[in-house]
């Protein structure tokens, strides 16, 4: 393994270093061989061996070139880097003992081939490597004090020469491993770097608000997806001109520009997208480049919408009190005129049915007051059947018999649902009315059924009319809140319905009627099955 790890570690070495390093043996050994071949030989002095410095010098030559070539294969690293260094080495001895006169010279060059090696290979490496060029110039030193022929260099040249080379090393292998470090560090940042742009860019693009970078030209350089989708094929390309794709926000960017007034209202860019909010910024404070970012209308009408809502809750809540002392006043006068002698049987009818309403109209305000404080509900095992009769005969008695109608299709056998009774109460009181109010055509009465039944699983009832049905476009938003047909509708009916069905673990669907009418369907669970929601 620790070998393995060195092999990484040189192999992580840029191959232009080690090219330059064989370059420069080359350049050696073309020294050496132009002072034993060359004319400049007479520049070295009287060499004490000719035939030696010769066959070094083309030998050195030689391995030279075969390193330069070997160097480009990168499993050789090591061997390479080491190998060549003890050449280098060996050669430099054999030189420097053939041509005394140039000794200094070539030890001198020698101090690159040991601080390049001590660079690029490990600690242990590169001061084995300054040892074996100290040793080569002492044996070279004792070689030269037995052979007979010039003096040899001086002891003090000597310690010089080995004190440079292992200072040299150590020195330069501190630069290496910093280089090293820092070239890491720089890898590492600029893959982090890389990776931020990357994920900027994905967050960007995968926005759901459009974003247009535009420039001092009215010209789209960058537009992420959704402002593509919002802007159609145009919005794809880049430098085009945003007049070109969308005229109305390039004169609001203008006048944006300008420092005008802008208009606030929503813009619809394309005739089956939806309408957006066109907000501008400029990149930088002092830049022409301009951030176009498209809001979707929608969603900023819903966030309208869920602070309404909180709003309602509180305002509902407050409001508790003041419902109920009234109601509870009307109940209270209802029983006093009950015991009244003077009451007929037709008048105490008519006083069971204001109870009736009251306690109906509590139970109301109790389930939006619930619905508002996220109340849980209390579900109860109920005969949907029996419940669903029950309602109709109560319902009948506000209704006019000469002109709607209001029947329930209920089977023979019990049907079983779990459900709050409250809630029941109140989601069919909506539905019914929404039956009665919007399912007729033109003057004729309105036909309303509440049918009744039961798959393997669920308890269903269905809320049926007869009336024109409701539009594709429209039955998209029927249960949103506040989105109403009518002029003097709340819009929050089928909305307060359906969240009081999901209270329930139920479901309340909207199922088109092919030969005209709508048709509302309630799934309730039955007495053993809670739908998940």
């Amino acid at each position: 393994m620790p070998h393995a790890s060195l092999i990484d570690r040189i192999e992580s070495i840029p191959r232009r270093e080690l090219y330059f390093f064989a370059l420069y043996r080359v350049l050696e050994a073309g020294l050496v061989a132009a002072l034993a071949f060359s004319p400049l030989r007479e520049l070295a002095g009287e060499p004490r061996s000719a035939t030696l410095a010769a066959t070094v010098a083309t030998a050195y030559l030689v391995a030279a070139l075969v390193l330069l070539v070997l160097g480009r294969n990168e499993r050789w690293l090591l061997p390479i880097v080491f190998g060549g260094t003890c050449i280098d080495i060996l050669a430099a001895t054999l030189a420097t003992h053939a041509l005394p006169g140039v000794g200094a010279g070539i030890a001198m060059m020698l101090l690159f081939n040991v601080a390049a090696a001590a660079m690029l290979l490990p600690l242990r490496y590169g001061l084995a490597v300054a040892v074996l060029a100290s040793g080569a110039m002492i044996v070279e030193y004792v070689w030269s004090m037995l052979d007979p022929g010039p003096a040899p260099r001086s002891l003090a040249e000597l310690s010089m020469f080995v004190t440079s080379y292992l200072a040299l090393a150590w020195l330069a292998h501190q630069i290496g491993q910093r280089a090293r470090s820092s070239q890491r560090l720089a890898e590492k940042r600029t893959a982090e770097v890389a990776n931020l742009v990357e994920i900027n860019e994905l967050i960007i693009r995968r926005m759901r608000t459009g974003v247009l970078v535009v420039d001092a030209d009215s010209r789209i350089t960058l537009a992420n997806e959704a402002a593509s989708l919002l802007l159609g094929d145009g919005g794809g390309d880049g430098a085009t001109s945003l007049a070109q794709v969308a005229p109305e926000l390039a004169r609001r960017l203008q006048r944006w520009r300008n420092g005008w007034q802008v208009d606030d209202s929503p813009l619809q860019l394309l005739p089956d997208q939806p309408e957006v909010q066109p907000r501008f910024a400029r990149l930088l404070a002092d830049s022409d480049v301009v951030l176009v970012f498209l809001d979707d209308a929608t969603v900023v009408s819903r966030r309208a919408e869920s602070l309404t809502l909180a709003a309602l809750g509180r305002f509902s809540a407050s409001l508790a009190h003041e419902i109920r002392n009234p109601l509870a006043a009307i109940n209270y006068a209802v029983q006093l005129l009950e015991e009244s002698r003077g009451v007929d049987d037709a008048d105490k009818r008519l006083l069971q049915i204001i109870h009736q309403q009251c306690q109906r109209t509590n139970g109301i305000v109790e389930s939006v007051l619930g619905l508002a404080r996220r109340e849980r509900a209390n579900p109860e095992n109920i005969d949907l059947g029996a419940f669903v009769r029950r309602f109709v005969d109560d319902y009948r008695q506000t209704l006019s018999i000469e002109t709607d109608s209001l029947e329930a299709i209920v089977p023979a056998q019990p049907v079983q649902a779990l459900v709050d009774p409250k809630h029941l109460q109140q989601i069919l009181t909506a539905l019914v009315h929404n039956a009665l109010k919007y399912g007729r055509i033109m003057e004729e009465p309105a036909r309303v059924r509440l049918r009744v039944f039961q798959t393997e699983r669920n308890a269903l009832v269905d809320v049926l009319d007869r009336g024109p049905g409701i539009a594709e476009g429209v039955a998209a938003q029927l249960f949103r809140p506040f989105f109403t047909t009518s002029e003097h509708g709340t819009g929050l009916g089928l909305y307060i319905a359906r969240e009081l069905t999901r209270a329930n673990q139920a479901r309340l669907e909207y199922v088109p009627v092919p030969g005209g009418g709508a048709c509302f369907r309630v799934v309730l669970p039955g007495p053993h099955n809670m739908l998940p929601v």
